[in-house]
Order: structure tokens, then C-alpha cells, then sequence
């Protein structure tokens, strides 16, 4: 299928990330729509593990096109998002060089050219040489200095940079850019408002159940169900890190794996580790939540219809 069939409406992009085992509501596939049409980038906040990444890598395999990742973390800078020089293979051809009698400005104009140019994920997404434009995620931008935001305003408005010994490289087509944050720190509005905005929530129960049936399809439809009741559940506890999606998903496959068909006190308890990740929650939920036997059958059995917005 063309990609203008793929994004001709919203609900074609809804059935595209079902087919593709990514589960949404009808306002993110709204936001993707708008993106492509609008070659504005999207920006996705949320808590950790509830499928923002994923939105990215679903997208990439719809357009079956290349992802690039730039992973942000403290200290990022220009060199590494976007491009720096092999300083070792020039040295390597200045040294032939000066056995071939070339002159300083002959050697400077070899030695500064794309082959000796080591392109880092933003440059790569510029010059994508593929038939389709790339996906380039730019993931938990919140762990980056703020520095790096202001120079990421500059790409993300005309995607072009300039290199002083090469000269401008600007992208015939612009990417699909994907930005994520865990809202670690806030972004800043310049930012905001050159994307289109959209927070992912942790899901209700009746989607919970949909994405473990199409990421677990072989757990049991019982088990399912118990799992997303517990895990909607669990989430009303005063954690320091209510589990998401992911380890929803990482518990599924645990239980999978280890041949379980009911959700019962010994299984719980011997794959805590799936779901809370934190020695603090490990042991509030051991002394105050799982001690009581009120409590543990309701994470069990009962589903409380209210979850965190």
C-alpha cells in the first residue's frame, strides 16, 4: 500500500498501528495524521513505559523506512547529535600526502570532505540517501541539557546545517520526527510550538487487555484479564514508580513462559520483580499492600474504574 493510502485518514492510520500490534485512541492517530500532512514534528510526554518510543519504531515499519535514534542524555552536544570529523583518518591521509608534495591547501580540501565526515544521528536524518524520508526519534529530550534544545530549534525549523569546510546540506524531504519526553524537567515553549503535542496516558482496562492480546496473543484470555485488572490496580498505590505498559507486557511474557494460566498469591509474589522496579516499592508493597488480605484480593480480582490523568 503507498504511503498516501496509509495516511489518507485518521482511521487508516488507526488500522495501520493496530495491524502493527501498537494499539492508540483516535486523538494520537489524529496528532500522527496531522504531522505528516503538516511536516510538523510530534511531541510525546508521558510516564515511562507507556508506548511513546514505540510510536516512533511502528511508524518506521508502516513507512517501511529507516529509523534513526538520537538517545539524549546530560552533556549532549552538537558533535555527537550531529556531526564530527575522523580526526584519525585525516591524520592517516595527511600523511600520504606530504609524501605526494601536495600543499597545505590542497590537503585541506581533501581531508574536509564526506568521506572524512562521521555523520551522527541528525546529520544522517539531512542526507538520508533512502527513497522515503527516515523516522528520526529524538527520545527523552527531557535528559538533555537545555543548551541542546535551543540548538535543536535551528534543525528542526529548515532541517539544514551549515558545515564551514563543506557548506550547507539542506534535506530535499523532511523527516518524520518523533520527540519524547518522561517530563523529567520541562521543555521549553519555543520548542513546544514547533510540534504538534500530545500526552500518553496509561491506559484504561479495556486497553490494557487489547495490547497484551495483540503483543501476547498466546496468554490466556483469563489471565489477561486478571493481569490488566492488577496492573490498573496497582496503580493507585503511592509508588515511587507505577509500573507502565512495558512491564505489563514484560509480566505477560514472564507468566507465558513460565506455563501460568491463573494469577494467584505465589505467582505474584515470585515475579514482583516484572512490574516494580524499585527496592522502596518492592518492600511497601510486600508490607503494607500484599500483607493485607482486603488489599490482595482486591489487586486480584476487583477493578476500580478511575485511573491517573
Amino acid at each position: 500500500m503507498s504511503e498516501q493510502a496509509t495516511f489518507c485518514s485518521i482511521d487508516a492510520i488507526c488500522e495501520h498501528l493496530s495491524e502493527h500490534r501498537y494499539i492508540t485512541d483516535q486523538s494520537l492517530a489524529t496528532v500522527i495524521y496531522l504531522s505528516y500532512h503538516l511536516h510538523k514534528p510530534i511531541f510525546l510526554e508521558g510516564e515511562p513505559g507507556v508506548g511513546k518510543t514505540e510510536v516512533a519504531l511502528v511508524l518506521a515499519d508502516i513507512l517501511a523506512t529507516q529509523l534513526i535514534r538520537l538517545q539524549c542524555y546530560e552533556g549532549l552536544d552538537a558533535n555527537s547529535a550531529l556531526y564530527e570529523w575522523n580526526y584519525p583518518k585525516q591524520l592517516l591521509r595527511i600523511k600520504m600526502d606530504e609524501q605526494c608534495g601536495l600543499s597545505p591547501e590542497e590537503m585541506g580540501q581533501v581531508i574536509y570532505s564526506e568521506p572524512y565526515l562521521i555523520k551522527r544521528p541528525l546529520l544522517e536524518a539531512i542526507q538520508s540517501s533512502q527513497g522515503s524520508p527516515p523516522v528520526l526519534l529524538i527520545d527523552e529530550l527531557d535528559r538533555a541539557d537545555e543548551e541542546f534544545e535551543a540548538f535543536l530549534l535551528e534543525i528542526l525549523s529548515d532541517f539544514q546545517v551549515s558545515i564551514p569546510e563543506i557548506g550547507t546540506l539542506k534535506a530535499t524531504h523532511k523527516p518524520m520526527v518523533v520527540i519524547t519526553s518522561n517530563r523529567t524537567r520541562d521543555i521549553h515553549d519555543a520548542l513546544k510550538r514547533r510540534c504538534l503535542y500530545h500526552w500518553i496516558d496509561y491506559p484504561d482496562l479495556d486497553k490494557e487487555m487489547k495490547i497484551i492480546q495483540a503483543r501476547v496473543p498466546h496468554l490466556e484470555e483469563s489471565l489477561t484479564h486478571q493481569v490488566a485488572i492488577f496492573m490498573q490496580n496497582i496503580r493507585q498505590e503511592d509508588l515511587l514508580k507505577k509500573p507502565g505498559i512495558s512491564e505489563t507486557l514484560d509480566w505477560a511474557e514472564a507468566l507465558l513462559k513460565l506455563h501460568r494460566s491463573v494469577l494467584d498469591e505465589e505467582t505474584v509474589a515470585q515475579t514482583l520483580g516484572c512490574i516494580l522496579k524499585y527496592r522502596e516499592d518492592i518492600l511497601k508493597f510486600k508490607s503494607s499492600i500484599w500483607a493485607d488480605p482486603d488489599k490482595r484480593e482486591h489487586l486480584l480480582t476487583s477493578y476500580s474504574n478511575h485511573h491517573d490523568g
